[in-house]
């Protein structure tokens, strides 16, 4: 496994104390490149510093642990935070603790991070929103089991009831991003496991930190079939979770659903797959590309409906950084 070295002192302490991998890759690609700034031209030289530079960057926020704190994040999400809800090594914290949190709530935000909405069967699904959320003291993380529930509002324009997921990382021994249904923590802290929309949010707990997602199963009843993807161009290898290795990520984005299904199962030179038996017959929906590899950049896309044993092969031309920009923040209105 390799990780991202960052230069600033209170990362490295941050990476050091991570409790997981996947919130190693986390909150190294959340505040790797965060002072950039897009403005000036700053080139992103390979996928993860495109993921890291694009991507949805950190917001850190000072709390005092001994008494209640409600946090709203800059896209809207509200967090309620109990007093004595932070852990470290097995002793309630009370005093000054620093949040870390990531909102992912558009499929841009997805995209650009290198994440996806896989369900850890390989099954697609729909996301309402996403975030990561990490506590640490004096640079040392906290425990990732609560000792208290946190209370979390999702802005949602949706009238349907969602579903509760956390995400896990290393799938089927890939360095990539699935998620699953959040199990009860040992302090006894439960989980919500399904919400209902009220005045514009979806209001659920959690008993643990990371990453915290609202999806549904998309397209659940339609006969699935096993899709493939040749990049006949691949200037590089396929990317893995949040670009950490690899130049090249590969996605199902479905029609008028924030599907961002990711294609990493290699099968064959420069063709990836579903899972087996995992992809919705009939959905339409665009197969995308893209590549950043030594400072360049490529991009393809094949709009299609998904048919049986679908096989497509996308033919990657060159770009800029803004062109990648911009036809991935147009995915959020397809």
């Amino acid at each position: 496994m390799k990780t991202l070295t960052l230069k600033n002192t209170f990362a490295n302490k941050l990476i050091k104390a991570l409790y997981g991998l996947a919130f190693l890759l986390t909150i190294s690609a959340l505040l790797q490149a965060c002072k950039k700034d897009s403005n000036n031209r700053n080139l992103a030289y390979s996928a993860k510093e495109f993921a890291a530079l694009y991507g949805p960057q950190a917001e850190r926020i000072e709390i005092n642990a001994g008494v209640s704190n409600n946090i709203t994040l800059k896209g809207g999400t509200k967090i309620t935070i109990p007093a004595g809800a932070f852990k470290m090594n097995g002793n309630v914290v009370t005093g000054n603790v620093v949040i870390t949190a990531g909102e992912f709530l558009k499929r841009s935000q997805v995209l650009f991070s290198g994440t996806n909405t896989n369900h850890i069967s390989g099954a697609p699904l729909e996301s309402d929103g996403f975030i990561f959320l990490n506590a640490a003291v004096n640079g040392t993380n906290v425990d990732k089991q609560l000792a208290v529930n946190i209370q979390i509002a999702l802005p949602t324009n949706n009238t349907r009831a969602t579903q509760i997921w956390e995400g896990v990382e290393k799938v089927d021994n890939a360095n990539q991003m699935a998620w699953q249904a959040p199990a009860q923590n040992a302090n006894g802290a439960g989980i919500k496991r399904e919400s209902n929309p009220v005045a514009g949010f979806y209001n659920f707990e959690m008993g643990n930190l990371g990453w915290i997602n609202c999806d549904v199963f998309y397209s659940y009843n339609n006969p699935k079939t096993t899709t493939k993807v040749t990049v006949a161009n691949n200037p590089g290898s396929f990317a893995t979770f949040m670009g950490f290795t690899g130049e090249t990520f590969v996605f199902f984005c479905a029609k008028g659903s924030n599907v961002v299904a990711q294609l990493y199962n290699t099968d064959g030179p420069n063709t990836v797959k579903s899972y087996d038996n995992m992809m919705p017959v009939g959905v339409q929906g665009k197969y995308i590309s893209f590549s950043i590899k030594d400072g360049k950049y490529y991009y393809a896309e094949l709009e299609t409906t998904i048919t049986a044993n679908q096989q497509v092969t996308l033919t990657l031309s060159e770009t800029s950084e803004a062109g990648i920009q911009q036809v991935i923040t147009s995915l959020n209105n397809y």
